[in-house]
């Protein structure tokens, strides 16, 4: 998840809990949230100081990358890139949505990204540029399922860009990316959510 700075706070607190405790071992769950330099301003009542907060009540571990270890006196995360599938997280502080967007490329899992928040120009960058299976605005990363996406069960996940082996038709030729966008959406284990997915004829 990347929290840019025009984020809005209460989004930004549903999200990130959600997305990490939903289901933390889940494929779909938040390892790593990057904080604009931005979130960090204004002490105890900063967007990231709220955040850490929140995750700690839902009882989170959190851990800092290089930055936010030093800065926010946080225990070192094991590495830039970890999976932890449990309740603990990284946080890291970028100066710039580039910065983001560069870590999320070497770090990230190809999986599902996030970025949480009220401008669009930079959502619309964010969308646009992050190169992973499904890239979300405003909503949890945890909406990243077949099932959630309507495609029925899911039975399988692929972080790959060419996922077919052997005759294969063209069906078998075409990948998905899916782009979400949403006012603050969580999963919340499906409560208060109404699917609307019909089905197609073929």
């Amino acid at each position: 998840i990347y929290v840019d700075k025009e984020a809005d706070l209460s989004k930004v607190l549903k999200i990130v809990v959600d997305s990490k405790v939903d289901y933390p071992a889940a494929c779909n769950a938040a390892e790593t949230v990057l904080f604009h330099r931005g979130c960090t301003e204004g002490g105890d009542s900063s967007v990231v100081a709220k955040s850490l907060a929140a995750l700690r009540s839902e009882g989170v571990k959190v851990n800092g990358g290089p930055k936010a270890a030093k800065e926010l006196g946080l225990p070192p995360a094991p590495k830039p890139k970890h999976e932890y599938g449990d309740l603990e997280v990284t946080v890291e502080i970028v100066e710039s949505q580039q910065e983001a967007i560069d870590f999320i490329h070497g770090n990230g899992s190809g999986h599902t990204e996030c970025i949480i928040t009220e401008s669009q120009s930079a959502a619309d960058d964010f969308l646009k540029r992050v190169d992973s299976a499904c890239v979300h605005h405003n909503a949890s990363t945890r909406f990243s399922d077949g099932f959630r996406y309507g495609l029925g069960a899911e039975v399988g996940i692929s972080t790959s860009r060419i996922h077919a082996r052997g005759p294969v038709g063209v069906d078998g030729l075409l990948t998905t990316r899916w782009l979400m966008r949403g006012s603050g959406n969580i999963v919340n284990k499906d409560q208060d959510i109404e699917y609307t997915h019909t089905s197609l004829p073929f």
